[in-house]
């Protein structure tokens, strides 16, 4: 019978970490559960008792359930970076996001979008929405995504407009990616692993954490719009 093992893990790195587990299981003589979802959500239940034998998260997020004693300190382990983009439903027009200004007027455009609520996406699109003073405007148009991904109310067609980080993005069948934030409104963020502090299976998670490491791992994540950390 093999043992309960669970993991937080960022939706920005779904895909990868759902592609290294069958293998990771069957070596490691567990079954894994994975708690997906944004880092405000990983910090909000760890922080209020959740047990986690691998944490993934932001690494900002890492470094402070470390101080915090959440996290077995150094076992940070950086993974990868990503971008925020938008889509729309396959095959439908795509609009132009390239420059500040033509994000501006799709955004005006747009009948409908959505961004996240949480996490470091949404609160960034927020952000940007309001630095470029359409924020009224945008937001009465706009569905605030609780959770998970945004890149399924496109497919849905609940909105026409989507946006969120790219991996998130491409994790979803029936979209079209349309591109990457400007760079001058883009934020990148990086991602990182630690190992739980109260993990009875500390042996397990290094091993998960090094899969994630592999060539194999690193070009998924390439091939999902993520850049792998340097080693």
């Amino acid at each position: 019978m093999s043992t309960a093992f669970k993991v937080f893990g960022s939706n920005a790195l779904r895909t990868v970490l759902l592609d290294c587990l069958p293998a990771f299981d069957r070596a490691n003589g567990v079954t894994t559960t994975v708690d997906f979802g944004a880092t405000t959500h990983t910090l909000e239940a760890v922080r209020g008792g959740a047990i986690a034998d691998v944490i993934i998260a932001t690494a900002s997020a890492i470094d402070e359930l470390t101080k915090e004693g959440h996290i077995v300190e150094g076992t940070r382990a950086d993974l990868a970076s990503a971008g925020i983009g938008a889509c729309v439903r396959a095959g439908a027009p795509r609009p132009d996001i390239s420059t500040v200004e033509a994000l501006k007027r799709t955004l005006l455009d747009a009948k409908s979008l959505s961004y996240s609520k949480s996490g470091q996406s949404g609160m960034h699109m927020a952000k940007v929405i309001a630095q470029l003073g359409i924020a009224d405007i945008v937001n009465a148009k706009a569905i605030v995504n609780a959770t998970g991904l945004v890149g399924e109310r496109v497919v849905r067609g609940e909105v026409e407009l989507g946006f969120q980080q790219v991996s998130e993005l491409l994790a979803v069948k029936g979209i079209d990616l349309i591109g990457e934030l400007p760079a001058a409104v883009q934020l990148n963020s990086l991602f990182a692993a630690g190992i739980g502090a109260k993990t009875p299976h500390r042996d397990a998670a290094q091993a998960l954490i090094a899969q994630l490491n592999t060539e194999r791992a690193r070009q998924i994540m390439r091939d999902n719009g993520l850049t792998p950390a340097a080693r």
